[in-house]
């Protein structure tokens, strides 16, 4: 529940409402505002022992939740989160970037994706080092060492990282490297793998699973949210259909109804959304377009030749000619891209 208290309710009376809701079992998140506080409850109702919120001196309005999902739904915070990750803005004005190579396969590859990124729009380096793949006999990544590389090449370009973590015991590693821990779609409901991102502070990437409806996926970021960390990043990277020609079906539509059912920001996956190079532009721009707060790009110097994901990954002059045309599109919807 959402709890409005009076804009005069005193110190005093706050804390003895919040004192009794802690010692119930809840779980508060308490925002003060100019005008009046609201508090943020989350927990079971038969707890409070039949003493009734509403008569708490300096209470004004209660207002419930009735979202299966508490913590990360429009009910409980109107206003849209903004990440801040060492200036980056995730949620903004500005749109988030992520670019980079689906995995690390050496320092010079990830510097060159850098250099050329950096320099057009994306803050933020992705890669991955530690990679779930359908068959056994693929490149699995390079572990520690490719971690290592994303550090170094973003260091020197001025970008954050992001990488996947795919392994609870590989936490502390991945942590010591990146700036956002990626979950990717294959474990979106991995909840083991969801309680122990939560725990710790480094804002959560967390990718929609090929089959998940939304429900699910906001579902599944509430379990990150409940064990207390609220820096979570969605990404919509398309479900699977029917359709064979695309690698899934890219649901722009998840977009605008997760902007109103929830207030965590949104990002979108076009390489993985469509598997195909000349859908990733058109698919990138209808995304902006469809109010994302970011894209996440897959670039390699020479896709021919990459270990894995070479048929949608972007060289990076299309990447180049992608933002150019997204800028356009992010200034018509009111948004624009880092300089």
């Amino acid at each position: 529940m959402i709890i409005v208290m009076k804009h005069d309710a005193s110190k005093k009376e706050i804390g003895n409402l919040t004192d009794h809701l802690t010692t119930c079992g809840y779980r508060l998140t308490i925002s003060e505002g100019v005008e009046r506080t609201v508090i943020g409850a989350i927990g079971d109702e038969s707890l409070l022992k039949g003493k009734q919120v509403q008569t708490f001196p300096g209470v004004d309005e209660i207002i419930p939740i009735s979202k299966p999902y508490k913590l990360v739904s429009r009910e409980f915070k109107k206003e849209d989160t903004v990440i801040d990750i060492k200036g980056v803005k995730i949620g903004s004005k500005e749109l988030a970037v992520m670019s980079g190579p689906c995995s690390v396969e050496s320092l010079e590859q990830a510097r060159t994706i850098a250099l050329k990124t950096s320099a057009k729009g994306s803050k933020i380096l992705r890669g991955g080092a530690y990679k779930p793949r359908t068959s056994p006999y693929s490149f699995q990544g390079m572990g520690p060492e490719g971690l290592i590389y994303l550090r170094k090449a973003a260091d020197e370009f001025g970008m954050i990282v992001v990488t996947e973590l795919t392994d609870p015991r590989d936490l502390d590693i991945v942590s010591e490297y990146a700036d956002i821990i990626q979950i990717g779609a294959r474990n979106m409901q991995n909840f083991r793998l969801l309680h122990e991102v939560g725990a710790q502070e480094k804002p959560v990437l967390l990718k929609r699973g090929m089959s998940a409806t939304i429900k699910e996926f906001l579902l599944a970021a509430e379990h990150i949210a409940k064990e207390g960390n609220s820096n979570i990043i969605l990404c919509e990277r398309g479900i699977r259909t029917f359709e064979t020609y695309t690698r899934n079906t890219l649901d722009l539509a998840c977009v605008p109804a997760i902007k109103s059912l929830s207030h965590l920001p949104i990002i979108v996956d076009p390489s993985h959304g469509t598997g195909r190079i000349e859908c990733i532009g058109p698919m990138a721009l209808a995304a902006v377009a469809a109010g994302a707060d970011g894209l996440m790009l897959e670039v390699h110097p020479n896709p021919d030749e990459a270990l894995s994901d070479g048929d949608q990954s972007l060289t990076p002059d299309q990447y180049c000619e992608v933002i150019d045309k997204v800028e356009i599109i992010a200034k018509a919807v009111g948004r624009e891209i880092a300089k």
